[in-house]
């Protein structure tokens, strides 16, 4: 074939095409675009900024994490009722809000147990010193 097109071919693919996919598959995507649809474009592409970084101003770091400020509560339980220890570690808050006790005494008691957890069976209160 020489360097010439072939539009006798391109026609029959673009009828092709057409008729399996439809006629919106074979338009070219500028035919339907104008000033209005740009200026719609450009103020959706403001809002999605204008609300990411409202979200990331949002946000604490916390050991190296970004987490949403609105899911960091302020009466977070810092004492472990059954060890007594008083702990500022992000983990220990996910054990006591799940398990009501730190991340430590979640291992040494509770885990492996959790189905007896669930039933209502508590570990008896650690002090401290034995």
């Amino acid at each position: 074939m020489d360097n010439k097109k072939d539009y006798n071919y391109i026609a029959k693919l673009e009828k092709a095409i057409s008729a399996k996919y439809g006629k919106e598959a074979i338009q070219n995507p500028e035919s339907g675009w104008n000033d209005e649809k740009e200026k719609d474009y450009l103020q959706q592409l403001k809002e999605i900024y204008t609300s990411q970084s409202e979200d990331l101003d949002d946000k604490v770091e916390v050991e190296g994490v970004f987490i949403p400020r609105k899911l960091i509560k302020k009466d977070s339980k810092r004492i472990c009722p059954l060890c007594e220890k008083y702990s500022f570690l992000t983990k220990d808050d996910v054990y006591m809000r799940k398990f009501d006790c730190c991340h430590s005494c979640f291992l040494q008691n509770i885990d492996g147990k959790e189905h007896l957890w669930k039933e209502g069976w508590r570990p008896k209160k650690i002090v401290q010193g034995d």
